[in-house]
């Protein structure tokens, strides 16, 4: 049990001298809306999302992430609307992270075949401890008069509650996209105890292309398709690289990514690797599931557990594009569609 006053300690600590990292999905375009906001309302369709992650389960309460989101777009507009959930928690103490946000892109049709989206996020974060699941050493020892040691800071820990902004660009067609996005670009603080916890602003710039395939056994009345991908996230002193394609043959998706950037060393003069990431899914009419697993090939290696992922999208009705008069033409963001 001293283990657990030790640890929220050693929280705080790290809280004040270090920059944290944002939670991450493998599985990134499974929660397009945490990926970039320029993706609210690039569907054909309305869409509601959601995702669980586990890392590092063989940890006692490591770290486990849930998102929840829903966009749709209004083409006589040119916009999408989106609003998406985020809760992490992490550790035995019950350190808790939540935050909603509210979405909005602005598209324009800059040729035929390209769109140019532009997003903004706009987010209420808060940040807590569960106490109840703390013993700290004022419970535990005494001096040899009967009192109890000082309790240093711990007293002095509240909630706290942030404001936090983002943007986000992408161009896109039905077969090729690219885009950036930045979060926390006001720096916002999530200190516990009166001081500052600063998080950085992080960058993500990603793209892809989505080739058909229509050749040898593959029937042409079927949706087949790969979709090779990257991203690369910079926040603080962390940057990180994803790399690598989907599998479609419908219903059933194969992904397979690497993550790490083998350029460069680490502070342990290793290459810079973190998981080979493999994904399994279906790809139904108007639901499409996805797991996947974060084989980990750092220097953490199986002791962790890797990472498990469940993505869940279901797609609802016609976006509210069909239910009114059009102004513009708006092709869809790419994905697994037919052409």
């Amino acid at each position: 049990m001293m283990k657990r006053g030790l640890y929220i300690a050693f929280l705080l600590f790290v809280n004040q001298v270090v920059h944290a990292q944002d939670p991450e999905f493998s599985q990134y375009y499974a929660a397009p809306l945490y990926l970039n906001p320029a993706f609210s309302g690039t569907a054909t369709d309305q869409r509601f999302i959601a995702n669980h992650r586990n890392q590092w389960p063989n940890i006692t309460r490591g770290y486990v992430t849930y998102a929840f989101s829903y966009d749709f777009g209004i083409d006589y507009l040119n916009s999408g609307f989106g609003i998406l959930a985020m809760v992490d928690k992490a550790g035995t103490a019950g350190l808790k992270s939540t935050q909603i946000n509210l979405q909005y892109a602005y598209k324009v049709n800059v040729s035929d075949k390209f769109v140019f989206s532009s997003g903004l996020n706009f987010g209420v974060g808060n940040r807590n401890i569960d106490f109840n699941k703390l013993i700290f050493s004022d419970q535990l020892e005494f001096d040899r008069n009967g009192d109890p040691p000082p309790s240093g800071d711990y007293n002095n820990i509240q909630s706290a509650t942030y404001f936090d902004f983002g943007a986000g660009a992408l161009i896109y067609s039905r077969r090729l996209w690219l885009g950036f996005s930045a979060s926390h670009l006001n720096r916002p603080n999530r200190s516990m105890i009166d001081e500052e916890a600063i998080i950085p602003i992080k960058t993500t710039i990603h793209g892809g292309i989505r080739i058909p395939l229509y050749q040898g056994m593959l029937k042409r009345d079927r949706v087949a398709a790969i979709m090779p991908s990257f991203v690369y996230k910079n926040q603080g002193m962390f940057d990180q690289l994803d790399i690598g394609t989907y599998f479609l043959y419908e219903p059933v998706v194969l992904g397979l990514w690497y993550r790490g950037i083998p350029i460069q060393q680490n502070v342990s003069d290793n290459i810079s690797q973190d998981a080979m990431v493999v994904v399994l899914g279906f790809h139904l009419e108007k639901i499409e599931i996805s797991y996947s697993y974060d084989l980990t090939i750092s220097e953490l290696g199986p002791i962790g557990g890797g990472a498990h992922e469940i993505g869940v999208k279901y797609r609802l009705a016609a976006s509210l594009r069909t239910k009114n008069k059009k102004k513009e033409k708006l092709i869809p963001c790419p994905t697994f569609i037919k052409d």
